[in-house]
């Protein structure tokens, strides 16, 4: 590889913090102008589930460890961040994903600083088509304004990968504690880091600031022992994440999910394919920061398909600015009309990705698909506040959180919730069909008419390792529970519907509601 000087590439020390200033702000308004029309949206899923709630009981009542919901072993980094972000701008859904958009921002600026320093020497700009192609990748689009962990573990992740090259040890070991108060995972990253200086036989200089990030963690996990009686904060979290996820069928199950997201998803292939053969023609991935920038990359990969029920794409945002740098080194590497095509290909995909969802389950949070879900259950709530809100509603987690507190963006005033573990026969055919007057059903498995999950095979598969079910059907509503249908909303292949006795439902039946019909949300 020739060197950058001679190459006339400027380094990332040559340029002035002036242009890193002009940058930040030059992505800080690409993102709020992008994301302009949802800082409103009502909160999604494990926000009011989890991380909402639980930064609401900072703001009111300092507690660390949260009570108005769940308590589990995520560390309380973000949520300060949005209590403190609150006692400032006052509490509300706009304050909230501005929060984020600012974290994400910083994501941004730091995928470029390390793509900067991973791309010295090359041609063209990789560090400005890595941003790019981060901007593009819907996963990275919705996570930016959500209030969740991974987004900004991902940023303080880049920020001591940056430092660490740059030798700044003291900052990148806050970076590093930084990153592992945002999300427990990320105590990965020290540990390369640890492992890295061992190697190098630098350990013993630095030992004590990269001790920092693990003793907090330990610091952490034991005050959630001292109050919960367990380190993972309830026995649940525990059994789901670490007993159910070691499985060895759904290990091999969510590595193969994670390398097929990270490397082929949302045409990612064609990224895949540039490094390929980037690295073998030209070895531009052989230097000490992209080894242990990889050994990161690898390392965590094997984490999140080890650890994590849910198996989320989320889990990979930390990896996800590492792929596109990578990526856009390889593009550098080419002639400059197969760069713009592969380019082109590759956000074109990613964009695509934002708004066209996928034949497989995936978690709504992954592209637009939330706002849509959003929508769909705010017009419910709306019409549960308006017609039954004097009756007890019969329903699924996280919709019976949005109607139980106004702060969330669904409900004017608490509605009475019954909550059910799933929406599925077995559990829903076990309640008192003279108690339930009220019972909303939804689509919580992404589960369209071409989906896989048609596939007798696959749908043995799930429920074998997985105890996927299918829900409850109007019919079996009828039959069992004596419900009828009084209300059904559609979006873009998601749907609610609102059950009620025959005796409640009278004069509000409305009638069959078209597909993609209006429903009130963003």
């Amino acid at each position: 590889m020739i060197a950058a000087r001679a190459r006339g590439v400027r380094t990332h020390h040559e340029i002035r913090a002036g242009t890193y200033l002009f940058l930040f702000f030059a992505f800080l308004v690409i993102l709020f102008a992008g994301h302009f029309s949802y800082l409103k949206l009502p909160f999604f899923w494990d926000e009011l589930g989890q991380f909402v709630p639980a930064a609401l009981d900072i703001l009111h009542e300092n507690a660390w460890i949260p009570h108005s919901t769940v308590p589990n072993v995520h560390p309380p980094g973000v949520m300060t961040y949005l209590a403190g972000v609150w006692r400032v701008f006052g509490y509300s859904i706009a304050a909230t994903r501005s929060a984020m958009l600012l974290l994400a921002t910083f994501g941004l600026l730091f995928t470029f600083l390390l793509a900067v320093r991973l791309s010295e020497g090359l041609a063209g700009i990789p560090a400005l088509f890595a941003v790019l192609l981060l901007l593009c990748d819907p996963l990275f689009y919705t996570q930016a304004m959500m209030a969740q962990l991974d987004m900004p573990a991902m940023v303080f992740c880049l920020m001591a990968l940056v430092l660490f090259f740059e030798d700044r040890h003291r900052a990148c070991a806050l970076a590093c504690t930084a990153a592992v108060l945002s999300k427990e995972t990320s105590v990965l990253l020290p540990l390369v880091f640890t492992l890295v200086l061992f190697r190098e036989r630098r350990l013993k200089e630095h030992a004590l600031v990269y001790a920092i990030p693990f003793v907090t963690l330990c610091v952490w996990l034991l005050a959630l022992w001292g109050v919960t009686g367990t380190p993972f904060g309830n026995r649940g979290f525990e059994h789901y994440n670490v007993t159910y996820s070691l499985n060895p069928i759904r290990v091999v199950f969510a590595f193969l999910r994670r390398i097929y997201y990270l490397f082929f998803d949302n045409f990612r292939w064609v990224g895949t394919v540039v490094i390929v053969l980037s690295w073998r023609r030209f070895h531009i991935y052989s230097s000490r920061a992209w080894s242990v920038t990889m050994l990161f990359a690898g390392a965590h990969v094997i984490l999140v398909s080890l650890l994590g029920g849910a198996e989320l794409e989320r889990y990979l945002l930390p990896v996800l600015p590492i792929f596109y740098i990578a990526v856009a080194a390889g593009l550098s590497t080419v002639p400059q009309w197969i760069r713009n095509v592969g380019l082109l290909s590759i956000c074109g995909g990613l964009i695509t990705g934002l708004f066209v969802n996928s034949v497989f389950p995936f978690p709504y949070e992954d592209n637009l698909a939330m706002a849509d879900f959003v929508g769909l259950q705010q017009a419910a709530a709306q019409y549960l506040e308006t017609n039954q809100k004097d009756k007890t509603i019969y329903t699924a987690w996280p919709l019976t959180a949005a109607l139980r507190r106004s702060e969330y963006g669904y409900v004017q005033h608490p509605l009475k919730t019954k909550e059910t573990t799933d929406l599925r026969y077995s559990t829903l055919a076990k309640l008192d069909p003279n108690a339930v007057e009220v019972l909303v059903m939804y689509s919580r498995t992404w589960v369209p008419k071409w989906s896989v999950l048609q596939v007798s095979m696959v749908d043995r598969f799930l429920a074998k390792f997985y105890e996927y079910e299918p829900q409850m059907t109007a019919e079996q509503c009828k039959s069992i529970l004596g419900l009828v249908p009084v209300n059904r909303w559609t979006q873009r292949g998601q749907w609610i519907e609102v059950f009620a006795k025959p005796s409640v439902a009278q004069d509000q039946v409305t009638g069959a509601v078209t597909p993609d019909s209006p429903t009130g949300g963003n």
